[in-house]
């Protein structure tokens, strides 16, 4: 096994509030190997776009990295001054965000930003700037891209936009992309291209992907392996494909059983009942419990970790060797 190129250990991010401090992400531990793609799933409020933040050092204030590491390469990235992350951020971590609109400059050309970031993380003269940014638009699937490069980003349509975002984040040769729900905002019609470009790209580029959705079927098209996460920690993480089939956490049986199937014929989706708990009204032991269908007692006053579940790992008491199923 190689070493792994993003390691994140115990993580733990805090929001200071007046009313005391709430726990978002709580002992949360994985890794991305080089050139991997990692899916990170689950409700809205289970962490996963928090998780990204916290790689990339753009958490919200007041919320803050009050616990655990993340390791970069071997280096640990989580307490770095802020002008050297934004150089590590541009140069060796790229990101891509669900609206578009929101990573680019309306009063900028498309060709500007690009050439910009470019210059910025890498040793090139404007002219072969210019021609790096052509290439890659070409290569995220624009056409007539020498033309368009100097258009501004309202005259592109969504799904254009987000391949320039792609262009944008793969601009300066990173080795990890962290994309937060990349294709939400555009029609079902453009989701599957924009993933299908993000996957062939990342592999010709050689880079590892963190990728942060909802949506099971985008997972399952695009992932090695999943994390499932659920009030701010993880309740199973493996290959994507045990994951869809065996789930071994009932919280991940429940999402997978909310996916509607072609070959079934059926009047009604399964559906989780109740809601995730609030920040400030996580109960004790597993999170899930007042949720579970298989809760025990010991669900009630015990947080299980990552127990080995077959190819998987669940926080599931009903993977501990003792427990009676």
């Amino acid at each position: 096994m190689t070493s792994p190129l993003l390691e994140v250990k115990n993580l733990r991010v805090e929001f200071p509030s007046r009313h005391g401090t709430l726990l978002a992400l709580d002992d949360v531990s994985f890794s991305i190997q080089p050139g991997e793609v990692l899916g990170v799933v689950g409700e809205s409020g289970a962490g996963k776009s928090l998780t990204g933040a916290a790689i990339i050092g753009l958490l919200d204030p007041p919320g803050r990295v009050a616990g655990g590491e993340i390791c970069f390469e071997g280096r640990r990235i989580d307490n770095l001054p802020y002008e050297e992350m934004r150089k590590l951020r541009g140069r060796h971590i790229g990101a891509i965000f669900q609206d578009p609109l929101t990573s680019l400059n309306p009063l900028y050309t498309v060709g500007r930003q690009l050439t910009e970031t470019i210059r910025t993380h890498l040793p090139l003269s404007a002219s072969q700037a210019r021609e790096r940014a052509i290439d890659l638009l070409e290569e995220t699937g624009i056409s007539a891209a020498a033309q368009r490069i100097d258009q501004y980003p309202h005259q592109f349509s969504g799904g254009m936009r987000q391949r320039v975002v792609i262009a944008l984040a793969l601009a300066a040769k990173p080795k990890l992309i962290v994309a937060d729900e990349p294709t939400t905002a555009l029609d079902v019609s453009v989701q599957a291209q924009i993933i299908q470009l993000l996957k062939r790209l990342c592999k010709e580029h050689g880079a590892a992907v963190m990728l942060i959705t909802h949506d099971m079927g985008v997972i399952a098209e695009t992932c090695d392996r999943v994390a499932v996460m659920y009030a701010g920690r993880l309740a199973e993480i493996g290959p994507v494909q045990a994951v869809i089939h065996s789930p071994a956490h009932p919280y991940t049986h429940g999402l997978m059983g909310a996916i509607p199937a072609m070959n079934e014929d059926r009047e009604r989706l399964l559906q989780i009942d109740g809601a995730m708990p609030r920040l400030n009204a996580i109960p004790p032991g597993c999170a899930f419990n007042p949720r579970c269908p298989r809760v025990m007692d010991r669900c009630h006053v015990d947080r299980p970790e990552l127990l080995p579940a077959g190819p998987t790992r669940a926080a599931c008491w009903l993977h501990d060797g003792s427990a009676a199923p």
